[in-house]
């Protein structure tokens, strides 16, 4: 009887592993100061840590629009719950170092790739309908925009999605240049703010 062939796996390296899992937490705290922020901002009483520096730099605006409310509930919970994925991938990496079967990559990438667009509309959405800018939700885009761009350039690189010895470059090259392609990520978000609501202006 013909056995079935051994199903592919992928294993990232332990740098990227750490990476999940610190950016992970990271998104995770900051998801939840913002929660508190919410719950402040309905309540009339001050958070542990508040994100209102000003009325440009503030997240009240952001927090209880229907924009921050997708859901019918703060999204701010859908950051505390969702942040465990990366911790959750890279505990599981770590944990099985032969690698683990590109299917469960596939649901994790879809996942991040999920998050890179929502952060990108909420900044949008931040920037040019609510004219503010929220400290604890702009944690978030710093987080999750590094967190797609490297995991997507591994993906592509070992062939999590398939494709040729092209798509494998690309990857390879993602990789290779994602921190500088964060970077000019997080730059088209800050001149789109700059170019809208003068933030440089607004410190003087």
């Amino acid at each position: 009887m013909t056995q079935p062939p051994p199903a592919r796996t992928a294993a990232p390296s332990h740098a990227l592993a750490v990476f999940w899992i610190v950016a992970g937490g990271l998104g995770g705290t900051v998801s939840f100061l913002l929660f508190l922020e919410y719950v402040g901002q309905l309540s009339g009483t001050p958070p542990i840590v508040t994100c209102s520096f000003s009325p440009l730099v503030t997240c009240g605006p952001n927090l209880l629009s229907p924009g921050g409310n997708l859901l019918g509930f703060t999204n701010s919970l859908i950051g505390v719950a969702l942040f465990f994925g990366p911790i959750y991938a890279g505990v599981s990496a770590m944990a099985a170092p032969t690698g683990l079967r590109h299917w469960y990559w596939r649901v994790y990438g879809v996942f991040l790739l999920a998050a890179f667009l929502l952060v990108h509309f909420f900044a949008y959405r931040s920037i040019f309908e609510y004219g503010s800018l929220c400290p604890w939700c702009m944690t978030v885009w710093l987080v999750t925009i590094p967190l797609f761009w490297f995991t997507a350039g591994w993906m592509l690189r070992v062939g999590i999605w398939g494709g040729n010895g092209g798509v494998r470059r690309a990857g390879a090259t993602i990789l290779s240049w994602a921190a500088l392609i964060t970077v000019v990520d997080y730059a088209l978000i800050a001149v789109c703010a700059q170019l809208r609501l003068d933030v440089i202006g607004s410190l003087f």
